[in-house]
């Protein structure tokens, strides 16, 4: 970590925003994980291959380079082909954040106000940051919400269980360890 403020805070945002998706996740067999609600939404499978897609694209030579890479491809991202396996998409989001934990841990608070850009568009760092956070966050929205769907019955919760705010709150952090909630 940088020592920074907001550098730590952010790390420590992504770092619990990768684990709730991949608690989700764990929770779903293969048929699962790239079953979709609808014919126009987007698998958890296909939500993976995006952020992964968009990690390694933004992250990658993130202070010397614009962070949609030519080798890119947004589209395929959203498409069974290439990577389709589980095994195969779990390299490529744990590349992805290897890819985005590599790019932070150098930052200084001296680097969030240098520009950079996104599709040609500058963006201070910090601005890029932030972009890139609330990105992944409403994935791993996304993520929890289809997950929780399809588990139906057998979904363990991430969170403080519904009912049990006060137990919760009586005693915070002996309930998170005996739950592994967040």
């Amino acid at each position: 970590m940088s020592g920074d403020p907001y550098l730590d805070t952010t790390w420590r945002e992504f770092e619990r925003l990768k684990g709730i998706a991949e608690r989700a996740m764990a929770q779903l067999d293969d048929q699962k994980y790239v079953s979709t609600l609808g014919p126009e939404d987007n698998s958890i499978a296909i939500m993976v291959k995006h952020m992964a897609g968009n990690m390694l694209s933004r992250w990658r030579d993130f202070l010397t380079s614009d962070g949609e890479k030519p080798d890119r491809n947004r589209d395929g991202e959203f498409e069974f082909g290439e990577y389709n396996s589980r095994d195969q998409l779990n390299t490529m989001w744990e590349q992805g954040w290897v890819c985005l934990f590599g790019s932070l841990e150098p930052l200084k608070e001296s680097d969030l106000g240098r520009t950079i850009t996104i599709r040609g568009e500058p963006h201070t760092v910090l601005q890029a940051i932030s972009r890139q956070l609330s990105h992944y966050a409403y994935h791993v929205g996304q993520i929890v919400f289809v997950a929780k769907h399809l588990s139906g019955d057998q979904w363990k919760t991430l969170s403080v269980p519904k009912g049990q705010s006060e137990t919760f709150n009586k005693t915070p952090d002996s309930y998170l360890e005996s739950t592994g909630s967040e």
